[in-house]
């Protein structure tokens, strides 16, 4: 992340800077706080998943990179190529220097139609984007990346779940209509299950799948995800942001009335011939 995403102004240079806080979707409020890790499953989940996606010499595309905490880890494996696709111009511009020593690129445009050429690409990686469309979005991503994934290729995600399986309706749809309130996001989680038929009925074949705990706010998974100096970079901006504490402590109120039936999960599914 660049220096000064690490704290909080009105225009930092992140995506939605021009919002009012009250407006923002809730991971770009994490992210004026100072957090970089802003997956549901924290980055033990991503690197457990990127283990079962190899990626040195394979040419990559990243959906929704957002601050690049991912792609950093990406690039470390040493891929032969590197492709982001954003909706957000800003995100681009923070992720094509890191991008740059291996010849990567970073472009706006929508992860359901990126416009890239079929079949080049090894791996596609997406995390913490699909648990915000509909159905009907998620299926539209899940197309795309397997028309730009070679035969064989994988598909790796890293997404929020709703927990046991057999959840009843009447609960999956409380936890949806509270999380939307708090995080500004029509967020639809799906259960295990539902998201491995997801990807089924797309194409792909899951060949491996993890959970971690859906602990975004706990104070171990911070000290985890963002060190110790991390913590008290965040905490310094709660205590001198009311705005943004406001908005934190209502996702916080979530997260822990549903914490039960939320989890992180990542699945990657190898794309059928």
């Amino acid at each position: 992340m660049n220096e000064h995403a690490t704290t909080v102004k009105h225009d930092d240079g992140l995506p939605q800077a021009d919002r009012a806080v009250e407006h923002m979707q809730g991971h770009w409020v994490l992210a004026r706080l100072g957090k970089r890790v802003l997956r549901p499953g924290g980055e033990r989940l991503t690197r457990r998943m990127l283990a079962h996606a190899p990626l040195a010499g394979r040419k990559v595309v990243e959906f929704a990179p957002g601050l690049g905490r991912t792609t950093r880890l990406i690039m470390q494996a040493g891929p032969s190529g590197y492709t982001g696709v954003d909706r957000d111009g800003r995100v681009a511009a923070i992720i094509g220097p890191m991008v740059a020593p291996i010849g990567g690129t970073c472009f706006q445009a929508d992860a359901a139609a990126t416009g890239l050429p079929d079949g080049e690409a090894d791996v596609v990686v997406g995390e913490a984007m699909l648990t915000m469309q509909s159905e009907r979005g998620k299926r539209a991503v899940i197309a795309e990346a397997r028309r730009i994934l070679k035969p064989g290729g994988l598909y790796a995600i890293h997404e929020m779940g709703l927990t046991p399986d057999d959840l009843p309706d009447s609960l999956k749809d409380a936890v949806r209509r509270n999380l939307a309130t708090a995080i500004r996001v029509n967020a639809r989680p799906l259960t295990d299950g539902e998201w491995r038929a997801l990807l089924e009925s797309e194409g792909f074949d899951v060949v491996w799948s993890g959970v971690e705990p859906m602990a975004l706010l706990g104070v171990r998974r911070n000290l985890a995800d963002e060190g110790v100096a991390g913590v008290l970079r965040i905490v310094r901006n709660l205590l001198t942001h009311p705005d943004l504490r406001g908005r934190v402590l209502a996702m916080r109120r979530v997260f822990a009335k549903y914490g039960d039936m939320l989890d992180g999960v990542a699945f990657v599914a190898r794309c059928r011939d």
